[in-house]
């Protein structure tokens, strides 16, 4: 799958491409969810998690205990590598057990454990641009994830940008 651009101008329109990565995002599907400090990880997810039923004040950063799950229309698994040391520390918490069941299972800092993660997963690397603007770039390598780009496509149309820094 060709990597997809697309440029969030407003929180609003990060809130877009939650519900969108929540309708269009298979079961059993991991997303690797990489940017600097502050680029909008844990915004993504709980973008995603409220379009799952999941109220947002239950969605944190699970920075401090490594992983959290909600419950709601559906399942979310919500990781963190970032206080990660290696694979063995992450693989030793039995995150595997996230992996390919019902669930949406999201890393945040999934570059850090990239080794431990299904070849399967779809990667979003979010850049922070001029004026608080925040590019996602949204790439797998898996064919079968198609319907997500296309149903992106159609429904983020008008956040669509060619890369490289927006617009």
């Amino acid at each position: 799958m060709s990597p997809l651009f697309l440029v969030a101008r407003s929180i609003e329109d990060t809130d877009l491409i939650g519900r969108c990565l929540a309708k269009y995002l298979p079961d059993g599907v991991t997303v690797s969810l990489n940017g600097p400090l502050g680029a909008g990880k844990t915004r993504l997810t709980q973008a995603i998690a409220v379009a799952c039923g999941i109220p947002v004040h239950l969605v944190l950063s699970p920075t401090f205990v490594l992983c959290r799950v909600y419950e709601g229309d559906r399942t979310i698994a919500h990781l963190d590598a970032y206080r990660i040391q290696d694979d063995d520390e992450f693989l030793e918490l039995g995150v595997e057990e996230h992996f390919g069941h019902r669930s949406i299972t999201l890393v945040e800092w999934g570059d850090r454990v990239a080794n431990c993660l299904p070849a399967s997963q779809i990667d979003i690397r979010i850049a922070i641009l001029e004026n608080d603007t925040r590019q996602f770039q949204i790439s797998s390598r898996d064919a079968a994830l198609e319907e997500l780009t296309n149903g992106l496509e159609t429904d983020c149309s008008h956040l669509i940008t060619t890369g490289h820094g927006g617009s």
